[in-house]
């Protein structure tokens, strides 16, 4: 093996751990950045869950004053929900039963034209 090819072999490792260098400092770099947005969201979902405590409290007590039954309230808006999302579901099964019946006859008319 000559010096030329030693060399050559080298230069290839070497730029081969400077590209995995590189790599590294780019995930590292990724890394730092998801940490902060981690801890920023975790942050944010603190302040938000203390609003809605707050807001909470703050309906109860207007609730109360007007004589409100808010378990009533909320039983009627989950049951609207529930509804909402079943006719959701619904439509959705109707509409891909429909593009499935689309499809089947989109092939029917292609395979007659081999």
């Amino acid at each position: 093996m000559g010096l030329g090819s030693t060399t050559k072999k080298i230069q290839s490792i070497a730029d081969t751990a400077e590209q995995m260098y590189q790599r590294l400092n780019d995930l590292r770099v990724q890394v730092e950045s998801t940490q902060q947005t981690v801890q920023t969201t975790g942050e944010k979902v603190q302040t938000l869950e203390s609003e809605i405590v707050e807001q909470r409290a703050i309906l109860t007590a207007i609730a109360e004053e007007l004589d409100i039954d808010l378990d009533r309230v909320q039983a009627d808006a989950h049951i609207t929900e529930a509804e909402t999302d079943a006719e959701a579901s619904n439509e959705s099964d109707s509409n891909k039963s429909d593009t499935d019946e689309i499809t089947d006859a989109e092939e029917d008319d292609t395979s007659g034209h081999t």
